[in-house]
């Protein structure tokens, strides 16, 4: 539970210290303020303001050399690693109201693609959970989620009515390190359209997703189908960092 803690402490100095960023604070090139001194704004130790630096340059939005302070790559940033794996976070940051409802949540026998994304043994079983996924009430998203056991009995124990299952397995000591991110088109199925409001056929924007632990270990497999007209996915790369960001669809 320490450990819990402390984790959210330093991801709160990052959030902090990223929004400063994204507001110009310090402008393009500038210079954060030096480490002590953050360490004293926050009430933490150096080793928590260095982990949150860790966050910062993770996210592309700063960068440092031996012996100097972090110098701000740009702004306006990135969209951060919680904000692109978290719906409901990202939601939150254009400005909408995330939403969710539990269309089928239960336990099954893993199929050949969770097998091989979870690294799990043939006849091991898998929590699967489908909701549908709102902004401001408007639906925009189908997602299939499965879990590995051990995650899988945390998520069955969320209430229903949660909204960001990310956010509840963080507070639960599941940390989120890394997540593959693959984009392409898919045709809406029956269950697609019946939610959606979509024709069966019709093409939706898929994001396939696998997310895992700092020690490498998998947390997520996810099928995440949007209407192609809620939001637009860019990528963005320079020799300093590389990010995905995922946007409204007319905001580009």
């Amino acid at each position: 539970m320490v450990a819990v803690k402390g984790q959210a402490l330093y991801r709160r100095v990052a959030a902090d210290l990223g929004r400063e960023i994204g507001d110009g604070r310090y402008g393009s090139g500038g210079r954060l303020p030096a480490e002590g001194e953050l360490a004293e704004r926050y009430g933490v130790s150096r080793g928590t303001v260095r982990q949150a630096m860790a966050v910062l340059r993770a996210e592309g939005l700063i960068a440092s050399r031996r012996g100097t302070r972090r110098v701000v790559i740009g702004v306006p940033r990135p969209q951060s690693f919680g904000e692109l794996l978290s719906f409901t976070r990202w939601a939150r940051s254009t400005g909408e109201e995330p939403g969710g409802r539990i269309v089928a949540a239960a336990t099954g026998a893993a199929d050949t693609t969770e097998r091989a994304w979870l690294r799990l043994p043939e006849g091991a079983e898998v929590y699967r959970v489908r909701r549908l996924r709102t902004l401001s009430g408007r639906p925009v998203m189908v997602e299939r989620t499965s879990y590995p056991p051990a995650v899988g009995e945390l998520v069955a124990e969320l209430p229903p009515d949660t909204v960001s299952y990310t956010l509840g397995l963080e507070e639960r000591g599941v940390l989120f390190a890394d997540a593959q991110h693959t984009i392409d088109l898919c045709r809406a199925d029956a269950e697609d359209a019946r939610l959606l409001g979509c024709r069966p056929g019709d093409p939706l924007l898929r994001e396939l997703r696998c997310s895992t632990d700092p020690a490498g270990a998998p947390i997520e497999w996810s099928d995440d189908r949007y209407l192609p007209e809620t939001v637009a996915f860019t990528a963005h790369s320079s020799a300093a960092t590389g990010s995905l960001a995922r946007r409204p669809a007319g905001d580009i």
